[in-house]
């Protein structure tokens, strides 16, 4: 069933907020940017994998369902996806503690070295983009975007 849509319009504010974060996803989700950060890290994990590298990075090791419901994509996708990871050297797999029929994926030092890589030349080219705000507002801007990120989430769970 769908959910229904607000029928008031939304404030010119809103609208301006959705505009920029639909220029922040465009600039994020290029291909050349990807491609550009992949050269700069020295390595060659395609968007998914990235993701999937981020998103253990922030985690303590959990079995690849669980890593699907957190990246809001199909439990075959992050299967395929750690496969391919794991060829490569960058996830392995333990037994569950908790049920040793399950298996939990984890980083591996290469795996934990590929996100640094990545995440330290994202943030030189963040660094870079931002140097001329002030260390205010730089903080006030993490403040609001992790707030607002926890405020989709939870409008997003109801």
């Amino acid at each position: 069933m769908p959910t229904s849509v607000p029928r008031a319009p939304a404030s010119s504010d809103v609208i301006e907020i959705e505009r920029a974060l639909n220029r922040i996803s465009y600039l994020n989700s290029r291909v050349r940017q990807h491609d550009r950060l992949m050269a700069m890290a020295g390595l060659r994990l395609d968007r998914a994998a990235v993701a999937l590298l981020r998103q253990m990075a922030d985690s303590d090791p959990m079995r690849p369902g669980e890593l699907a419901s957190r990246l809001e994509v199909e439990a075959s996708h992050v299967t395929r996806q750690v496969q391919q990871l794991q060829k490569a050297g960058y996830v392995s797999r333990a037994p569950d503690p908790d049920d040793r029929r399950a298996q939990r994926i984890e980083l591996t030092p290469a795996g934990r070295d590929a996100i640094d890589r990545i995440r330290a030349t994202s943030s030189r080219g963040m660094q870079m983009a931002l140097a001329e705000w002030t260390p205010a507002e730089l903080q006030r801007l993490a403040t609001l975007f992790h707030g607002m990120v926890d405020d989709f989430l939870a409008h997003a769970t109801t």
